[in-house]
């Protein structure tokens, strides 16, 4: 079976072409080398573009979306598979642990959320999975600089703060998938 990576991102597009576009390449990408996607399971925002276009380049997507959000978040109805769980610490756990490598794209708390705490269980060495940031047009620039005060204020180990990798474009993102 392929790899398959997680990639978390907004129920929205954001206030920037690129991300949305971001969203379309990272999901082409994904499917063209050879990674399925495990995503939320919605068929708006960067979550719906990310899946179309990984299924439209002939991927396997699976999407995880909770009973409250099947209807807000319009739950794909084209996926490989459709995954409705009870709430969203399922849907994380579930996510979490059908990937094999984890993507944050563009997004909100929830996107936050998702990406922290996977990055926690591998700092804590729960799983041994890549944790990519791509950071489209900036996006995360201020989280970044945050993250580095974090580190010289003692509160994150280099090796912990190294956990995180950050890209700048989707190639780099999936290089950073397969080191």
């Amino acid at each position: 079976m392929n790899k398959r990576i997680s990639v978390f991102c907004g129920s929205k597009m954001g206030d920037r072409p690129n991300y949305h576009m971001a969203a379309i390449d990272l999901g082409r990408s994904l499917a063209t080398n050879q990674f399925g996607l495990v995503y939320g399971g919605a068929s708006i925002g960067l979550m719906g573009a990310v899946a179309d276009a990984a299924l439209d380049a002939g991927g396997h997507v699976i999407g995880v979306i909770p009973k409250n959000l099947e209807e807000k978040e319009i739950a794909h109805p084209k996926l490989s598979e459709l995954r409705v769980v009870d709430d969203m610490h399922a849907r994380k756990a579930l996510m979490a642990d059908l990937a094999d490598g984890f993507i944050a794209l563009p997004g909100g708390i929830g996107t936050m959320e998702e990406l922290f705490e996977v990055w926690t269980w591998s700092n804590l060495r729960i799983h041994r999975k890549p944790c990519v940031l791509l950071n489209v047009d900036g996006y995360y620039d201020d989280l970044l600089k945050f993250l580095d005060k974090m580190k010289t204020a003692g509160f994150i180990k280099d090796q912990g703060r190294s956990i995180l990798r950050t890209a700048e474009s989707v190639a780099e993102a999936i290089e950073a998938l397969e080191d």
